[in-house]
């Protein structure tokens, strides 16, 4: 491709001087080369390090062969999954699609629907609605196979798929993306037949799009997932613990973040100036929450979609309290050109615009919020992404994947558990009365009557 994407720190250097960060490169250097040795917090569940350079081609193709299926055979297909199930593929998807795409009368990949990421009992019956004008199919993505979400999606669904198609043709449409050996969706796909693929056991949700999670969606929505492998590829070999500090994006990043939030910049808010790039900040958003929000540390990420934002949040980001930094993502050339018009009344006074790109104006908007952030006491990181295609997209999910082990790392918690993810499901199954919450239910219902 020529480029890579690009970081850069320089408006961050009157907050926190370039030399406190670079000082902290022997600790990024460390946290990166733990990552790589496997000696770190978490270790177990590094398989994602280096997943786009060992994707194999047979992998790949197979993938591809299966999206080819469920293409011809399905005008829509439902994405069950929850977390780093689906944000992932969603992300992607949703930064490469037509933003029109629905409205579209004809279609040349099936629309991608998600399911399972809600217990919303209006939203499961709007879709099931919906489903029953159109040959459906479904990818149903989950390690258990009970976790309550996407469970209670996918028995409403699969049910519906039966009753549609009649079973035999069903098992044709579902494919299973789980457990390589137990599990309930294990279990049921073994049984059924249906068509699956491993989730390996060293790969949590959250780091799992470059695997058959992500990879089986995006590639059924028609793009294409070599490309993203590549630019993935690419970035993992640029972010390796043989690359030094100086040349190491992904340190750069983790050692910025660490040192901002020790000086008091608890959140880190994600902003784009590209309105496809919405989900992107989802899944960042999951990746770094989930990550480093442990033993009272971490940076809490927030996420905003610029210029809509700057009316709604832009006061708050410009003189509230200042322990914000934000990270722009900016999108260096877009697909389409368009130009703005000349009116020959200028009712509106936009005539000095006349015959420029919209693109221009977006950026001048973008580079006059970052400068009145800057003043504003607000610290800023800037992301360069030369285009928004699958290659570039690959780059930058390993790119925040790998600073985001290393920025754990350096921040001494482990960024691949999440123990705090359990609670709300322990007091949920308690008071639905699940089966062996006996006593967690008592001691519910006795808090609930004081």
């Amino acid at each position: 491709m020529g480029k890579n994407i690009d970081l850069c720190l320089n408006n961050i250097y009157q907050f926190i001087p370039k030399n406190i960060i670079d000082n902290q490169k022997v600790a990024a250097e460390d946290a990166c080369k733990a990552l790589h040795r496997g000696s770190g917090k978490g270790n177990d569940f590094l398989g994602w390090l280096n997943l786009p350079s060992e994707a194999s081609d047979e992998l790949l193709a197979d993938i591809e062969n299966t999206a080819k299926i469920l293409q011809k055979k399905c005008e829509i297909i439902v994405v069950i999954g929850i977390g780093g199930s689906y944000l992932g593929a969603r992300a992607v998807i949703d930064a490469l699609s037509n933003s029109f795409v629905f409205l579209q009368k004809e279609h040349q990949f099936p629309i991608i629907l998600y399911a399972g990421q809600n217990i919303g009992e209006d939203y499961l019956f709007e879709l099931q609605s919906l489903l029953k004008n159109y040959k459906f199919g479904i990818i149903s993505i989950s390690k258990s196979g009970t976790t309550t979400e996407p469970a209670l999606a996918f028995r409403l669904l699969g049910e519906q798929l039966e009753a549609q198609q009649g079973k035999e043709q069903a098992k044709q449409l579902i494919v299973a993306i789980t457990d390589k050996a137990r599990g309930a969706l294990h279990t049921l796909a073994v049984e059924q037949g249906y068509k699956s693929y491993v989730i390996e056991d060293n790969i949590g949700g959250r780091f799992s799009v470059l695997s058959p999670v992500g990879l089986m969606p995006i590639a059924v929505a028609g793009f294409n997932i070599r490309q993203l492998i590549a630019g993935a590829k690419d970035m993992q070999y640029e972010t390796s613990d043989n690359v030094p500090f100086e040349k190491n994006l992904a340190m750069q990043y983790a050692a910025a973040r660490n040192e901002l939030l020790k000086s008091g910049r608890i959140i880190e808010v994600l902003a784009n100036f590209h309105s496809k790039l919405h989900y992107i900040a989802e899944w960042w958003k999951q990746l770094y929450g989930e990550s480093e929000g442990k033993e009272n540390k971490g940076i809490f990420p927030a996420s905003v979609d610029f210029t809509t934002d700057l009316h709604s949040m832009g006061q708050y980001l410009q003189e509230g309290q200042r322990v914000i930094f934000e990270t722009v993502i900016s999108v260096e050339e877009p697909n389409f050109e368009k130009r703005i018009p000349t009116d020959t009344a200028n009712r509106d006074g936009l005539n000095f615009l006349a015959g420029r790109r919209i693109d221009e104006v977006n950026k001048m908007a973008e580079l006059g919020t970052m400068l009145a952030h800057i003043d504003g006491n607000v610290p800023n990181i800037k992301i360069t992404m030369p285009k928004l295609n699958e290659y570039y997209i690959g780059q930058l999910l390993y790119f925040f994947e790998k600073a985001c082990g290393i920025s754990g790392y350096m921040l001494e918690v482990n960024p691949f558990d999440q123990p705090g993810v359990e609670a709300y499901k322990k007091n949920m199954f308690a008071l639905l009365n699940k089966p062996g919450y006996e006593k967690q239910s008592e001691e519910i219902f006795l808090r609930l009557k004081k």
